[in-house]
C-alpha cells in the first residue's frame, strides 16, 4: 500500500511544493469561508431574533386594541417575510425541536409573555415551521405563524470572487515555489552537464544569499575538481616521460645480449610495460576530456576506411549495413572507441563484425559482434573498470592491460554517446555504441 501511494506522489520538489502550499492554501481559504459563513449566520440569526420579539410585541399589542371587526383588515400589514399572523387556534403539534425554532420562540415568550399565555408548537413538513398560540383580551385566539430564516442568502458573485481569489493565490504561490526550486534546476543542469571534460558553465552567483552561496561553491568545487585531474595528468605524463628513458635503456641492454629463453621473456615484459605506460596516459587524458571538436562527416567512409585497416593486416574484420547520412560528431574519438571494441573481439575470438544501421529518432547504433563465449551477466558493468580483468590468471597476452574498455567508456561519455555490453541469446557478445544529439 504503501508503494502504491509513493508512486501516486510527484517525484519533482517543485510538483510536490505546489501541491502542499496549493492544498494549504485552499484549506484555510475553506476554513476562512467557513468561519465567516458561521458568525454571519450567528449575527443575522440574533439580529432577527430579536427583530421579530419588538415587531411582534407591537403588532399583538396593536391587535390586542383593535376592535374585533377591524383585525382581518389589518392582517396582511402586519405580515412579514418570515411570519405572519392567524385569526385562529391556528395548528396544534409537538413542542418545537429545531434551536433556531426554540430560539425564537423563547424571544417571542420573554417579549408578550408576561401578559398573554403562550404555547408554541412545530408545524410538520419539509420545511422549518413553528406557531406560537395565544389569546387576546377579549378570548379572541390569535396564531403566528413562523418561517424562521437560517441566513441571509449568498449573492451570486460571491462563488465567483472565491474562485478568482483562489486563482490568484495558486498562481502566487506556483511563482514562488518556482522561483524557490530554479536554482536547483539549474545546479543539477550543471553537474550533469560536468562531463570529462570540466567545461561545464558557470552558475551565475546571484539571487538570495543561500543560492549565491552555493552556486559560489558549485563553481569553487569546478575549479578544484579541474585543478585536481589536470595535476593528476601531469603526474601521469611525467611518470610515462621518466618511465621511457629505462625502458630504452634496458631494450639497448637487450640488444647486445646474447638470445636465450630469459632475453624473449625480458622483451616481451619491456613491451608489456610501455603498453601499459602508453594506455594509462591516454586513459587519463579521456578522463580529463577530449579535446577534439565535433564537425560533420561521413560515417560510412570511417568505417570502411577502419575495416579496410583490419583486413589489411590480415584480421577478420568486417562490416554490415549503413548510415547513409552525415553526422556531426568526434571522427577520432570514434574510431578510437571502435578500435578498442574490435580489438576485444579479435584478442578473444579472432574475428569481429561491425554492423550499422540509418539513424531513429536522432540516434546511430554501431554494434560489435563476436562469437566468444561472452561475458557473465552479473560482470558487464564491472569490465568498464580500469584495470578490471576477467581472466583469474592477469595473463596479458590474452587479458590486456584492462584499459581498453575503460578508454572507450571516457570517450563515449565526452562525445555525449553510450556505451555498453550485451550477451547475444545465439552466443557471442555484443558492444553496443549509441550516438545521440546527431544533428
Amino acid at each position: 500500500m504503501k508503494s502504491h501511494t509513493l508512486l501516486r506522489w510527484p517525484r519533482t520538489l517543485f510538483a510536490r511544493l505546489a501541491i502542499i502550499l496549493c492544498i494549504g492554501l485552499a484549506l484555510a481559504q475553506a476554513l476562512s469561508f467557513w468561519l465567516t459563513m458561521t458568525e454571519r449566520d450567528q449575527a443575522t440569526t440574533n439580529l432577527m431574533v430579536g427583530y421579530i420579539e419588538r415587531e411582534v410585541a407591537s403588532s399583538v399589542a396593536l391587535l390586542d386594541r383593535l376592535p374585533a371587526a377591524e383585525r382581518p383588515q389589518w392582517l396582511p400589514r402586519l405580515a412579514r417575510r418570515s411570519y405572519e399572523f392567524v385569526l385562529g387556534p391556528g395548528i396544534t403539534g409537538a413542542p418545537p425541536d429545531a434551536r433556531l425554532s426554540a430560539l425564537v420562540a423563547e424571544s417571542i415568550a420573554e417579549g408578550i409573555g408576561t401578559h398573554y399565555a403562550l404555547t408554541a408548537n412545530a408545524v410538520p413538513g419539509s420545511r422549518e415551521r413553528m406557531q406560537v398560540h395565544l389569546q387576546l383580551s377579549d378570548g379572541s385566539p390569535l396564531t403566528i405563524d413562523i418561517r424562521p430564516m437560517p441566513g441571509i442568502p449568498l449573492s451570486g458573485w460571491l462563488p465567483l470572487v472565491l474562485v478568482l481569489q483562489l486563482t490568484v493565490l495558486a498562481a502566487c504561490c506556483w511563482l514562488a515555489v518556482r522561483l524557490a526550486t530554479q536554482p536547483l534546476a539549474q545546479l543539477a543542469q550543471a553537474a550533469d552537464a560536468l562531463g570529462p571534460a570540466l567545461k561545464a558553465e558557470r552558475l551565475p552567483e546571484d539571487g538570495p544569499s543561500e543560492v549565491a552561496r552555493a552556486a559560489k561553491a558549485f563553481n569553487a568545487m569546478q575549479d578544484r575538481i579541474a585543478v585536481f585531474m589536470a595535476e593528476r595528468l601531469q603526474v601521469l605524463a611525467a611518470i610515462s616521460h621518466d618511465l621511457q628513458t629505462p625502458i630504452t635503456r634496458m631494450r639497448l641492454r637487450l640488444d647486445v645480449m646474447d638470445e636465450s629463453p630469459q632475453h624473449a621473456r625480458l622483451q616481451q615484459d619491456l613491451q608489456e610495460m610501455e603498453n601499459l605506460v602508453k594506455e594509462g596516459v591516454t586513459y587519463a587524458r579521456t578522463l580529463h576530456g577530449a579535446e577534439e571538436v565535433p564537425f560533420r562527416i561521413d560515417p560510412d567512409a570511417l568505417l570502411d576506411s577502419l575495416v579496410l585497416d583490419y583486413v589489411d593486416a590480415g584480421q577478420r574484420v568486417s562490416l554490415r549495413g549503413t548510415i547513409a547520412a552525415p553526422l556531426v560528431t568526434r571522427p577520432q574519438a570514434l574510431r578510437r572507441i571502435l578500435g578498442n571494441l574490435v580489438d576485444n573481439a579479435l584478442k578473444f575470438t579472432g574475428a569481429a563484425e561491425i554492423a550499422v544501421s540509418a539513424p531513429q529518432d536522432g540516434q546511430v547504433s554501431i554494434s560489435v559482434f563476436d562469437c566468444g563465449p561472452g561475458i557473465p551477466a552479473d560482470q558487464l558493468e564491472s569490465v568498464f573498470e580500469p584495470f578490471y580483468r576477467l581472466e583469474g590468471s592477469r595473463n596479458r597476452d590474452t587479458g590486456g592491460t584492462g584499459l581498453g574498455l575503460a578508454i572507450a567508456r571516457q570517450l563515449a561519455l565526452a562525445m555525449d554517446a553510450s556505451l555498453s555490453l550485451h550477451n547475444r541469446p545465439e552466443g557471442g557478445l555484443e558492444a553496443r555504441l549509441t550516438l545521440h544529439n546527431l544533428v
